[in-house]
C-alpha cells in the first residue's frame, strides 16, 4: 500500500482564522446555514473540532477524540478569539507530520485510517468556512487544495446510505456550478443560502 497523498492544512486554517477575526460581538447570535446553530455555536464547533482533529493527527487519543460532536450544542467561552486561531494552528501543525496520515486514529469516537481522518478534517474546515462566511457576509475563497479534497470526500460519500447521519440530503446544483457550490450542495446545504433579514 502506498502512502496517502499529504498536503498542508495551514492555508485553510488561516482562512478560517481570518474569517473569525471579522466576526463582531453583535453577530454571535446570528443564524448560520447549520440548522440549530447560531454563529456562536458554529464557532464553538470549530474550536472543538480543531482540538479533536489536532489530537487525532497526533494519535493522542482520549476524551477529545472519543466524544461525539452530537453530545451537546457547542458554545464559545470568553477567550474564544485567542483560542480558535491557536487551536487551528496546532491542528495544521499536527497534520504536517507524515505519520499523522498513516495508521489508524480516532475522531468523534470513530476509529478511522489517518488519511480518512484528514479528509474529514479538511471537509469540516472547508464547509464550515463557507458557513462562517455566509453567516457574516464575508467573501470566501477556500484553499484550492483543501476544496478539492473536500469535494472528493463528499462525492465519494454521496451514495453512502449512512451519510444522512452526518450530512443533510444533497442539494442539487447546476452542472456548471463552481467547485465550491458543488461541494456545498453535496454537504446538504443550499449554495444560495443567505441570512434572513
Amino acid at each position: 500500500m502506498t502512502d496517502p497523498t499529504t498536503f498542508d492544512l495551514g492555508p485553510q486554517t488561516r482562512i478560517i482564522a481570518r474569517l473569525a477575526e471579522g466576526v463582531s460581538d453583535e453577530q454571535l447570535t446570528a443564524p448560520t446555514p447549520c440548522p440549530k446553530m447560531a454563529l456562536r455555536n458554529l464557532l464553538g464547533h470549530l474550536i472543538g473540532l480543531s482540538v479533536a482533529f489536532r489530537d487525532a493527527g497526533r494519535k493522542d487519543l482520549g476524551v477529545t477524540t472519543d466524544t461525539s460532536p452530537d453530545t451537546a450544542v457547542p458554545d464559545i467561552a470568553p477567550g474564544w478569539r485567542e483560542e480558535l486561531p491557536k487551536n487551528l494552528d496546532e491542528l495544521a501543525d499536527a497534520w504536517r507530520d507524515p505519520a499523522a496520515w498513516t495508521g489508524m486514529t480516532r475522531a468523534g469516537g470513530v476509529d478511522l485510517p489517518g488519511a480518512v481522518a484528514a479528509a474529514v478534517a479538511v471537509d469540516e474546515l472547508v464547509i464550515h468556512g463557507w458557513d462562517l462566511a455566509r453567516a457574516t457576509g464575508q467573501p470566501y475563497a477556500p484553499d484550492p487544495t483543501a476544496l478539492q479534497a473536500s469535494y472528493d470526500f463528499l462525492l465519494a460519500s454521496a451514495d453512502d446510505p449512512g451519510r444522512g447521519e452526518i450530512f443533510g440530503p444533497i442539494v442539487p446544483v447546476p452542472a456548471k456550478a463552481s467547485l465550491l457550490d458543488r461541494a456545498v450542495g453535496l454537504s446538504g446545504r443550499d449554495p444560495g443560502w443567505t441570512p434572513r433579514p
